[in-house]
């Protein structure tokens, strides 16, 4: 484990299979139907392997022009091909690149991400510093996901210990002194109590666990158009229904506040009102004359 975390001479050629590796293990979680709402398939959704992944190549880079650019190709070449491998099998065709929109834009800031993060290797408190926000965001996913799993036991349980874990594996082996360890878990620790301390309801609704996209159900009622789904983190998706010809676009993540635009045919727009059920995974939208 030590040397994952500086002992590897990570060569181009060694992190170009990585990418694909990584690229088409994702892809076939999202494939497979046995992981639906399980930790397994929340590689392809959620930040936490990836922050991971980006730690391991940042922590055996060369210096930070070598860090930057490994984080960024990583990036740059497993995103797209999960789903490119994707696109025979969904519905949706191409329009599944939609989603890579937002990981573009991630895929670009490992160039400054990258040159910033090589410094976690000077192994002092700068490194604290600089992975701070990084297990701040796994301690909020992480709690995201256990909170998932006490509403629908044991859905994203492993999720869950694993962000905890990766915090734990990192720190632990990425220091050498015990006192910069001490440190780092000691305010991770201080972050996990504020959150619960807070609430996790109030602090980690933008890291709920809303699953990937499957449209389970559409029905137009009158004027009350009514989608059964189970939503997606981030990206665009779109569920386009034949009779009437309206389609859903869904924008961004803002926990459970869903940005929709509903267009006919003839790209006329439909203001309207929506709420959604968070417990049974609904969204109503009323279309407003």
């Amino acid at each position: 484990m030590k040397k994952l975390f500086g002992g590897i001479n990570l060569t181009w050629k060694k992190l170009i299979i990585f990418s694909v590796i990584a690229g088409v293990y994702t892809a076939v979680m999202a494939l497979l139907p046995c992981t639906k709402d399980t930790s397994f398939r929340d590689i392809a959704i959620m930040f936490e392997w990836w922050i991971f992944f980006g730690i391991i190549i940042i922590a055996n880079s060369k210096n930070p022009t070598d860090s930057a650019l490994k984080c960024f190709v990583f990036f740059l070449i497993s995103q797209p091909l999960v789903y490119l491998i994707q696109v025979p099998f969904s519905s949706m065709g191409w329009k599944l690149f939609g989603y890579y929109r937002y990981w573009f834009y991630w895929t670009l800031a490992c160039l400054p991400m990258g040159f910033i993060g090589y410094y976690i290797n000077k192994k002092n408190l700068l490194s604290v510093i600089i992975l701070m926000p990084m297990f701040i965001e796994l301690i909020l996913q992480g709690a995201g996901y256990l909170n998932s799993a006490v509403e629908s036991f044991p859905n994203h349980l492993l999720s869950g210990i694993a962000c905890f874990l990766m915090i734990v594996v990192v720190t632990i082996y990425l220091f050498d002194e015990l006192k910069y360890k001490i440190i780092t878990l000691g305010l991770c620790l201080v972050g996990i109590i504020i959150l619960f301390v807070l609430g996790l309801d109030k602090i980690n609704s933008k890291y709920e666990v809303v699953r990937t996209l499957d449209t389970y159900e559409i029905e137009l009622k009158g004027e009350v158009l009514v989608t059964y789904f189970s939503g997606t983190e981030s990206g665009i998706a779109e569920i386009v229904l034949n009779e009437p010809p309206y389609s859903i676009k869904l924008e961004g993540y803002k926990g459970a506040d869903y940005e929709f635009t509903i267009v006919d045919e003839e790209d006329h727009s439909y203001d309207f009102k929506y709420s959604f059920n968070k417990k049974e995974n609904t969204v109503e939208l009323i279309l407003i004359k």
